[in-house]
């Protein structure tokens, strides 16, 4: 299901999904939080919750401590985030002019001390090189997994796309609820998604709600870079580890696979 948003987010928080509310089937509080120079936000939510800077300059304050957190841009700049348990009160107050931030809440009763991931605590790397003449490359940014965060419900990470390529194929499912969030550059482009059995158009700050066992690959529309936070809710006793592939998709990974047919191939 997408989720379009029509305009510019403006100064506040926009909620997305709701853990006890529209679209709880996710299992997760997401939502869109914007703040100008000096503004707070307090967040005393007796829930596990991540905030991931899109772009800006904010401080972030509980434990009595102050943490800044910069991030220019979400196109070349890797992911900075902090992540609390349920019962530690936070503050959130903007530094430049105008900050986005994605609020990522759940159900955790695992305690755990609060941790900042910015730089060298995300794993960043090239995917898609050397296969599919290079139609799935493009730039993985992971913060927390089972194995980077395993006192955490939440996994999540980003995606940036170079213009026209694909990611998620071969097509791929899970057993766990997903969300997508899209941003693109320059902003009037677009992507397309086969979720499931139907086409979902992708387009600038729009969300993506993935249920699960539902295929997802994507691709981005030549000359438009494509961004997507990805975030993905454990189930008790079964947690995301690796996602289950189409079968019938593999061979295209498979070392000389052949992407087109000589001339007395694929006649009728």
């Amino acid at each position: 299901m997408k989720i379009h948003q029509q305009e510019p987010f403006s100064i506040g928080y926009h909620p997305i999904t709701e853990l006890n509310g529209k679209y709880r089937e996710m299992m997760m509080d997401f939502g869109i939080l914007k703040i100008s120079a000096d503004m707070e936000f307090e967040d005393n939510l007796p829930l596990e919750r991540v905030f991931v800077l899109l772009y800006g300059e904010i401080e972030v304050e509980f434990n009595g401590k102050i943490v800044k957190g910069t991030r220019p841009t979400y196109t070349n700049d890797t992911i900075w985030s902090v992540n609390l348990p349920k019962d530690i009160p936070v503050k959130l107050r903007g530094i430049a002019t105008e900050s986005e931030i994605a609020v990522i809440r759940t159900e955790n009763e695992r305690d755990f001390m609060p941790v900042i991931r910015a730089q060298d605590d995300i794993v960043e790397e090239v995917r898609g090189q050397g296969f599919m003449n290079e139609a799935g490359t493009r730039i993985v940014r992971t913060a927390q997994d089972v194995k980077l965060s395993p006192e955490s419900n939440i996994m999540f990470g980003e995606d940036m796309h170079y213009p026209g390529k694909w990611s998620g194929f071969p097509s791929h499912s899970h057993a766990q609820p997903e969300i997508y969030f899209y941003k693109f550059y320059p902003q009037n482009g677009f992507g397309l998604l086969r979720l499931g059995e139907e086409g979902v158009l992708l387009e600038h700050n729009d969300t993506v709600l993935i249920e699960p066992n539902k295929v997802h690959p994507q691709v981005a529309a030549p000359g438009y870079a494509m961004y997507y936070l990805w975030v993905i809710r454990h189930l008790d006793g079964n947690p995301y580890i690796k996602p289950d592939f189409d079968p019938q998709h593999l061979w295209v990974e498979q070392p000389g696979a052949k992407y087109w047919p000589d001339s007395c191939e694929g006649k009728a």
